[in-house]
């Protein structure tokens, strides 16, 4: 089954064409990357893919229903409830401690509290954040930052996860841990698709989709040794 299925994705900026035609599929429990050079096209393509932006055409499927751009509603609803989002820079609330910021969209759901609570301590424990639910964002590190916005994407259990470069502000090592968590959500069932301008780290991926200048230059199954 195909989570996210594009069909003749095209899109524009003024007289400029970002993205030239794209026929893409994401099947269920895929850990595609998304590779490119900066203006390639990739993270255009991510934000069409996430429902964030509207193609100016084509069509887009998300779990075979065909995405109506028009209708903001289900268009919220689907980012809402069936795709989590982890983004280069995190977003994550400085006012709200670690444990409230993962909550946050559970609430907005309408879970109660004290299971968005309880659903929010087994994340941040999952990621190694066990004992640090209480701290402010101001008090936890970079990497640690970037596994509150993962366990915050992972809170209402959504279809598909998709990262705009999640290891871009992070050292070699810290990066290499976003990875090993990706793989970890991806093995429990969890879709995942990944922009990325590191090769290496896209190369960890099941799949590696190659963007340059608004098409595919390549579309590859990872081998592993």
């Amino acid at each position: 089954m195909k989570v996210i299925e594009l069909r003749g994705i095209r899109k524009s900026i003024g007289q400029e064409e970002i993205l030239k035609g794209i026929d893409l599929s994401v099947q269920v429990g895929e850990f595609l990357a998304i590779v490119g050079a900066s203006g390639s096209g990739k993270s255009s393509l991510l934000y069409i893919m996430g429902l964030l932006d509207k193609p100016t055409e084509g069509e887009v499927f998300f779990e075979g229903e065909r995405v109506d751009f028009s209708e903001e509603k289900r268009l919220s609803e689907l980012r809402n409830k069936k795709i989590g989002f982890v983004f280069q820079f995190h977003y994550l609330l400085p006012e709200f401690t670690l444990l409230e910021n993962v909550m946050l969209p559970a609430i907005k759901l309408g879970m109660k509290k004290d299971e968005a609570e309880e659903r929010a301590y087994e994340l941040l424990n999952s990621l190694g954040l066990g004992g640090k639910e209480r701290r402010r964002i101001y008090q936890i590190s970079g990497g640690e930052m970037q596994r509150v916005a993962i366990a915050r994407a992972l809170i209402n259990s959504p279809s598909a996860i998709l990262a705009d470069e999640p290891t871009g502000n992070l050292d070699s090592k810290n990066s290499q841990r976003v990875m090993e968590i990706f793989k970890e959500i991806n093995r429990r069932g969890t879709t995942i698709v990944m922009v990325t301008h590191e090769l290496e780290l896209a190369e960890q991926a099941q799949r590696l989709v190659e963007i340059k200048d608004g098409a595919v230059l390549s579309d590859r199954a990872i081998q592993r040794a």
